[in-house]
């Protein structure tokens, strides 16, 4: 599922707005060429790097060419796009999501029909044997519907799963996406069900919109699922029009609160992704419980900071839609730039290596006033003769009473 409002294009599904022509970028339409402050493009064979750090990753199994997944929404809506993703480069790529009964939408999930999305899954895993396609699915609170639709995507040969719990449109009352990622309870009796057909690894998409994002993440790895994907898009409204006084993106002059995405929701992405990964640390250690960062990904720099923060992979939608397809050129190269500089050689060498300086609120304070404490009975020295040559400037500065 794709967020509906972006925060740098403005980009809008013809079932919330009227379309409209693609916004200006950094001066430039947005279908040109791609910046070069997103990342140097690099050459990719079937995925792989070619020189430079090895960006391959393993998760749950499935190895990666790199960690750079297309995100569930418009760029794996069909065969060609997704076979597009594949031939430029991307390590893995996810479906727009899925439903058995594809005429409940309301630019919630996939409007194909379920039959040719399945079609086109199968084909692609014809073509691109050694590539991870994963298909997100969402369904009512039926465990017949969901083992259903998860027997008919692994005959396809699809690699994985991603739930989607947490799509902040549609319609609550029939407890599906967002309302259903929502209820702990509901989740992980339904994850319960996923996993007891599931042959395949099964990631658990979280919403932000909820107060402790760890609780919806820790029922789903209770029920078995493999891994956790976070976030999906920001509930929100754009506006309110002050000429017509009605909110916006208008239909038929009302609106419902959307999904906002994209660089704006970064940092919100990184604290839940920081706060799901210490979750997985501390309490599934030894379970291999993967997680897959999303949230504003633009650059390869963008995506480092995902990985520093715990993130095994990293997925892009809005940045796909901005850039197109061979942006993923770009993100490699611009992570191999992060990666020389400070000499790793591997994803596995740095993942999770800011996690330990993420702390609390109360220890910063504690970190703080023992610092000050200390610096404070540094200062000075008791007499004339204890200053020295070698540090005259450092002890100089201690005497200065701020």
């Amino acid at each position: 599922m794709h967020a509906t409002f972006s925060t740098r294009t403005n980009l809008r599904s013809a079932h919330h707005a009227p379309a409209i022509a693609p916004a200006k970028v950094r001066g430039r339409s947005a279908i040109s060429a791609i910046p070069a402050d997103v990342g140097p493009a690099i050459e990719l064979k079937n995925g792989a790097v070619t020189s430079g750090p090895d960006l391959s990753v393993t998760v749950n199994g499935l190895k990666l060419p790199n960690p750079f997944v297309i995100g569930s929404g418009p760029p794996g809506t069909n065969y060609k796009v997704m076979k597009t993703a594949f031939d430029q480069g991307w390590g893995g790529v996810i479906c727009k999501t899925l439903s058995l009964d594809s005429k409940k939408n309301f630019e919630l999930i996939s409007d194909r029909p379920f039959e040719t999305m399945l079609a086109e899954l199968k084909q692609l895993k014809e073509e691109y044997p050694d590539r991870m396609l994963i298909a997100s699915i969402m369904e009512e609170y039926n465990k017949d519907a969901w083992a259903e639709i998860i027997g008919r995507c692994e005959d396809v040969g699809v690699d994985a799963f991603e739930i989607n719990f947490s799509c902040p449109h549609g319609m609550p009352e029939r407890k599906m996406g967002m309302a259903m990622g929502q209820d702990c309870e509901l989740l992980g009796e339904v994850c319960g069900w996923i996993n007891s057909s599931a042959k395949v690894p099964v990631w658990a998409k979280m919403t932000p919109n909820i107060t402790d994002i760890t609780d919806p993440a820790r029922a789903a790895i209770e029920a078995g699922c493999e891994g956790v994907a976070a976030i999906n898009t920001i509930q929100c409204i754009m506006g309110v029009n002050l000429d017509t006084l009605r909110p916006e993106p208008s239909v038929e002059g009302h609106t419902t609160p959307g999904g906002y995405s994209f660089k704006a929701v970064k940092p919100i992405a990184l604290a839940k992704v920081s706060s799901i990964a210490k979750m997985i640390k501390t309490e599934y250690v030894d379970r291999g419980i993967s997680l897959s960062g999303i949230g504003g990904v633009e650059t390869g720099a963008d995506a480092a900071e995902f990985i520093l923060l715990g993130s095994d992979t990293v997925q892009v939608c809005t940045g796909v839609m901005i850039h197109g397809y061979p942006v993923v050129k770009n993100l490699c190269g611009g992570l191999q730039e992060f990666m020389v500089k400070h000499n790793f050689n591997s994803i596995d060498e740095f993942r999770g290596l800011a996690l330990p300086y993420v702390t609390t609120h109360t220890e910063l304070v504690r970190m703080q006033t023992e610092a000050v404490a200390a610096k404070k009975a540094k200062k000075g020295l008791a007499n004339d003769a204890d200053w020295s040559g070698d540090r005259f400037v450092e002890e100089a500065e201690s005497m200065v009473a701020n």
